[in-house]
């Protein structure tokens, strides 16, 4: 058996609402350097089973601002189904199954939404129940099953303040997604695994993270070009087996990076909608905004007043790069 976790993030760039970081683990009947294989021939007889089309695609090329949510919704929950849990009704249902995704201080202020948000906003929860189980039958011919969908969403004052502490963004994203990625690692330490991430900027070196985050001192590199980075970490005394963590360009290819890819994607739209809803109710004519560094300028503009009556702090409303 080989463990399969695959990590994306959602509102890297933007200035407004949460980075949103999700990974996806996966147990593969197959060894290592057979698991990827394993897993995509898996994923295409599930899809071929729905009907055609993937099941899981890059978050960009399922949705699109403007478009409807429920191609997105529906993968997602599908996902979770198949990894054991029901269908959220709110949103707190849905921060059980996969967080921590809620502000820290809880769903208060500008986030207070997010409180109420009902589940599912477009798909029907019955369809997603009938995706997961068309897909069930075939991952599972080929050896193949989904663990656990796993998600962390750094809200603007969190993110200010480990930029303040020193870190940029990229340490950002990194660190929160090999603390994901080590979490669902633990698990299943006793098997060998794979951790597929999609690369983070430009960064090309993450050794000393790797070491870091997986208590492993002697992080072999592998590869570090443009396109791929990729390490080995050995198997420690305790008895946790070897793994080997990869950044790729296009990591979101792979289905586990995909699905983790849709989370995130998902859970950041979620967030906005709530966060939308809230300044749209306190500035009349004000347009929502996806927080992207253009729009958001425009946001801060018109939001002026409204922020400024909601006494709201800078830390905790805009996102510093």
């Amino acid at each position: 058996m080989t463990l399969v976790i695959g990590t994306d993030e959602a509102g890297y760039g933007p200035n407004l609402g949460p980075l949103v970081v999700a990974a996806t683990a996966w147990r593969i009947a197959a060894g290592p350097d057979e698991a990827e294989t394993a897993v995509a021939a898996a994923v295409a007889a599930a899809s071929s089973a729905a009907g055609g089309g993937r099941l899981w695609s890059d978050s960009k090329e399922v949705y699109r601002a403007g478009d409807g949510l429920e191609p997105l919704e529906r993968g997602v929950l599908a996902g979770l189904v198949l990894a054991g849990e029901e269908t959220p009704a709110e949103w707190p249902a849905l921060d059980r199954m996969v967080g921590p995704i809620s502000p820290p201080g809880g769903c208060q202020g500008q986030w207070h939404e997010l409180a109420t948000l009902g589940l599912p906003l477009a798909a029907a929860a019955a369809d997603c129940h009938a995706a997961a189980a068309v897909a069930r039958a075939p991952l599972a011919s080929h050896g193949v099953s989904l663990r656990r969908v796993a998600c962390r969403c750094i809200y603007p004052a969190e993110f200010n303040a480990l930029l303040h502490r020193g870190l940029n963004k990229s340490d950002v994203l990194s660190q929160a997604t090999l603390d994901l990625a080590a979490l669902l690692r633990s698990d299943a330490a006793d098997e060998p695994a794979l951790v597929w991430c999609d690369r983070h900027g430009g960064r090309k070196r993450y050794g000393g993270l790797v070491a870091r985050h997986f208590d492993a001192p002697l992080v072999r590199p592998l590869e570090e070009t443009p396109a791929r980075s990729a390490y080995a970490v050995p198997a420690a005394s305790g008895g946790a087996a070897a793994c080997r963590v990869e950044f790729c360009v296009g990591g979101e290819a792979r289905p586990p990076v995909a699905l983790a890819s849709m989370t995130a994607k998902y859970v950041r739209e979620l967030a906005m909608r709530a966060f939308n809803a809230f300044w749209s109710a306190r500035q009349p004519g004000l347009g929502p905004t996806a927080g992207y560094p253009t729009d958001a300028v425009r946001w801060r503009r018109d939001a002026a007043a409204a922020v400024a009556r909601e006494r709201i702090a800078e830390d905790d409303l805009w996102r510093r790069a």
